[in-house]
C-alpha cells in the first residue's frame, strides 16, 4: 500500500525514531503500524524512543578542522559517566566528521543526513542509544569556514566540558587564534565588539544603570556621565575585544589581537548543558542506577 506522509509522521511520534527510519518500518511492513512500531523495536530504534522523555544535559562538545572548514556540536547524554566512556567519545567524533562533510543547513536536515553506510546520523545515534543505554543527543552544531590567510583556534576546556571554536583573519597563527579561544571558554563574552550589542540592548541597560543611580540619590547632573562610565564597563564584560586579556591582563583582547596583525571574525563557544534543566540527583543514586544496567 502507499505510504503517507502522515502516517510516517503518526509512527515517528509513537517511537520517536527518525523520518526515514519510519518510512523504510512502514514500507517493509505494508503499512502496518503496530508491525512498524515492532520493526523498530528489533532494530533498537524504538528503545531510543523510550528514553525520550528523559533529561540529557551531560555530554561533551567535539572540534573537527580540516583544512579551510570545521565544525563544533554539542552531543549530550544522561549522565557524566556515559561522556567519560570511550564508545561517546568516539561517537561525537563520527558525529563531527560526518556533519563537516554533509554540511547541512539546520540540526533537522543534520540528523537526516546519510552516513557513508546509509543510516542517518539520527538511526546512527538511536543504535549507540542502544548500545550505551542512555538518552543522546546532538543538540547543536555550527561550521565555519576561513581563507587561506586565516586561522581557527580550537579549545576544549576540561575534556569537552567548554568547547572554543574562533575565526581570526589576517593570521594563520594558531596559537594566537587558540590564545583567543581559551579566553572566550574562561570570561564567556556575548560578543565580539560593542559594534555587535543592538542599539535595544544598549538602551536598556542605559536605563537600568540610570535608573539605580537615581535610586542611590546621586544628583541629576551627574547620573548621565556615571551611566556613560558604568555602560563602559558594561561592554567590558560582554564585549571579548574590551575584556582583559586572561593570560596578560595588562591588555585587552583588542590590543593583543590587532599586535600580531589579525582580527577576530567569528567565535562560538559551546558549555554543556547551558540553559537545560539538570537532573536532579546525588552521586551514590547515580552509582547504583550504573549498577542496575
Amino acid at each position: 500500500m502507499a505510504i503517507t506522509a502522515q502516517m510516517v509522521k503518526e509512527l515517528r511520534e509513537k517511537t520517536g525514531a527518525g523520518m526515514m527510519d519510519c518510512k523504510k518500518a512502514l514500507t517493509q511492513t505494508e503499512g502496518d503500524m503496530e508491525k512498524a512500531i515492532d520493526f523498530l523495536r528489533e532494530k533498537g530504534i524504538a528503545k531510543a524512543a523510550k528514553k525520550a522523555d528523559r533529561i540529557a544535559a551531560e555530554g561533551l562538545t567535539q572540534i573537527e578542522v580540516q583544512g579551510n572548514e570545521a565544525v563544533i556540536i554539542e552531543v549530550n547524554s544522561e549522565t557524566d559517566f556515559v561522556a567519560k566512556n570511550e564508545g561517546f567519545q568516539n561517537l561525537t567524533k563520527e558525529i563531527s566528521a560526518h556533519l563537516l562533510a554533509a554540511k547541512p543547513a539546520n540540526l533537522e536536515e543534520a540528523l537526516e543526513s546519510k552516513m557513508e553506510n546509509g543510516e542517518t546520523l539520527q538511526g546512527h545515534i538511536n543504535n549507540a542509544i542502544a548500545k550505551i543505554g542512555e538518552k543522546l543527543s546532538l543538540r547543536r552544531f555550527a561550521l565555519k569556514t576561513k581563507g587561506d590567510n586565516d586561522a581557527f583556534g580550537a579549545y576544549l576546556h576540561m575534556g569537552g566540558r567548554i568547547g572554543v571554536l574562533t575565526v581570526l583573519e589576517g593570521t594563520t597563527d594558531e596559537a594566537v587564534a587558540k590564545d583567543v579561544a581559551m579566553h572566550i571558554a574562561a570570561i564567556n563574552p556575548k560578543y565580539i565588539s560593542r559594534d555587535a550589542v543592538s542599539e535595544e540592548e544598549v538602551a536598556r541597560e542605559r536605563e537600568v544603570l540610570t535608573q539605580q543611580a537615581l535610586n542611590e540619590g546621586k544628583p541629576e547632573k551627574i547620573v548621565a556621565k556615571m551611566v556613560e562610565g558604568r555602560l563602559g564597563k558594561y561592554f567590558e564584560e560582554i564585549c571579548l575585544l574590551d575584556q582583559a586579556f586572561v593570560k596578560d591582563s595588562d591588555q585587552k583582547v583588542g590590543k593583543f589581537v590587532s599586535s600580531k596583525g589579525a582580527t577576530v571574525a567569528d567565535f562560538t563557544r559551546y558549555e554543556v548543558g547551558e540553559g537545560m534543566e539538570k537532573r536532579e540527583e546525588n552521586f551514590a543514586e547515580e552509582v547504583m542506577n550504573q549498577v542496575k544496567k
